[in-house]
């Protein structure tokens, strides 16, 4: 592995980046127009244009991609997370044009990216999953009678789904018919596959997943759980972990049935097997992420473990050399998401040009970024500018180290969400630990 290619943009390429040069590993930015000042095409060895700001012209268009790889002699591809990182067409792409990709195998993706299929290879394996439609819903009418069956409340989600996009909670049979097509074609126009499906709908539940790492020889490791509960639309903001919600026992299940998972479905690179937590602590297999997550960063400030070199170490074939027994669990850790939107106006993007900036720091805190003074955040892409992560002996500790990085955090030029996260990080409620996914509509929106 002499050149590793980053297929993507903002804080995950510049983490990337870091990763590679730490592994003496050459590396490889490619950028649209729009970004041609962003911080990742400085701190890489080579940076390549791949096409204008529009998204399907530069970091989805493959062509564009394969032939930058090509160009700079790169041997491999590290797609991040979005844009191609879960898409098994190009991961098939690469392998064809003999670029490594950096995840699992094409074929991998496209099992676990279909949401039903995955589902039914958890059930025939002993995972738990939540009660539903056997594969993919027909029409209205069969739709009818598995809600039936099942109960009201349910769920529609598009099979190939992601990022909060075609799914709809219904709550009765005239809401059924009225949001079927509906979710048909969000999914269509979102993910160009209008295949959906049904599950029972877990009312408030914990948003639970288990971090996994495999590698090409058979080993599976888990490195425990992120609580993703806290989000809004079913777009995560804060994580941490451990979670308040599980036990010792039901870590241990969860983690067991994680590697089940990763096992039965021949996954090799890292993971997340991503569960639901009832009120009676049962636990349900939801989806897989076949890829690095947003929220990493604190199950790397708790064991210590660097992921993202892990998941190079793999691609390069290499044997795990951490074993389950040696994964040690110190403290908590907390991340919080810092987007240019702001609350007050629903939330709308704030893109434009920073005219001040001043980041958190101190120990326990670290800051993953790509955000420079005078730099302009542009409208095209996704609005997190930041991620704050703290790390302390305790879940206190973790929170006060958050509540002091959020009032040093400085962005001037933009709106941000900072003291929207502020308030949810003091709200009594999340410092007791008594919270669910509904959280923040029912915590923090409802008293505005």
């Amino acid at each position: 592995m002499n050149k590793i290619l980053i297929a993507n943009r903002g804080e995950i390429a510049v983490r990337i980046i870091r990763a590679c040069k730490e592994m003496n590993i050459k590396t490889v930015a490619v950028y649209s127009e729009v970004d041609k000042d962003a911080l990742h095409t400085r701190l890489a060895d080579e940076a390549i244009c791949i096409g204008p700001a529009n998204s399907s012209k530069s970091y989805l268009n493959f062509k564009n991609i394969i032939e930058a790889a090509n160009i700079t002699d790169s041997d491999c591809i590290h797609p991040g997370f979005g844009f191609l990182s879960e898409n098994s067409q190009f991961a098939k792409i690469c392998e064809e044009s003999n670029i490594k990709f950096i995840g699992p195998s094409y074929k991998v993706i496209e099992l676990m990216g279909n949401k039903s299929n995955a589902k039914e290879l958890m059930k025939s394996v002993g995972v738990p999953v939540v009660p539903g439609s056997d594969g993919t819903i027909k029409n209205v009418s069969d739709a009818m009678k598995i809600a039936e069956k099942i109960g009201y409340p349910v769920i529609l989600k598009a099979v190939a789904g992601g990022g909060g996009k075609g799914i709809r909670i219904v709550n009765s049979p005239d809401e059924l018919v009225t949001n079927y097509n509906l979710v048909k074609q969000e999914a269509k126009i979102s993910f160009n596959n209008d295949e959906i499906y049904m599950e029972k709908f877990i009312q408030n539940p914990r948003h639970v997943e288990i971090q996994i790492l495999a590698d090409e020889h058979g080993n599976v490791i888990h490195l425990g759980e992120r609580d993703c509960s806290v989000q809004r639309r079913n777009q995560k903001i804060l994580e941490e972990t451990p979670s308040t919600a599980i036990d010792d026992k039901i870590r241990n299940k969860m983690g067991e049935a994680a590697i089940k998972a990763a096992k039965a479905s021949g996954y090799t690179s890292c993971g997340t097997i991503e569960f639901l937590v009832d009120k009676d602590k049962n636990f349900y297999f939801m989806e897989m992420n076949t890829r690095i997550q947003v929220e990493h960063p604190i199950t790397e400030m708790r064991t210590g473990i660097d992921i993202v070199k892990q998941q190079i170490k793999i691609a390069a074939g290499e044997e795990l050399k951490i074993k389950q027994k040696n994964v040690e669990f110190k403290g908590h850790s907390i991340e919080c998401r810092v987007n240019a939107e702001n609350p007050m106006k629903k939330f709308m993007p704030c893109p434009g040009t920073i005219t001040g900036l001043n980041l958190p720091g101190g120990n326990g805190v670290r800051v993953d970024t790509a955000i420079y003074e005078g730099y302009t955040i542009p409208p095209t892409y996704d609005s997190m500018i930041a991620k704050i992560i703290t790390h302390g002996d305790t879940r206190n500790e973790a929170i006060s180290k958050m509540k002091r990085a959020l009032e040093e955090t400085v962005i001037e030029g933009v709106d941000t969400n900072i003291d929207f996260l502020f308030e949810i990080i003091t709200n009594p409620n999340f410092i007791r630990g008594n919270f669910d996914t509904s959280f923040i509509e029912k915590e923090i929106l409802n008293n505005k």
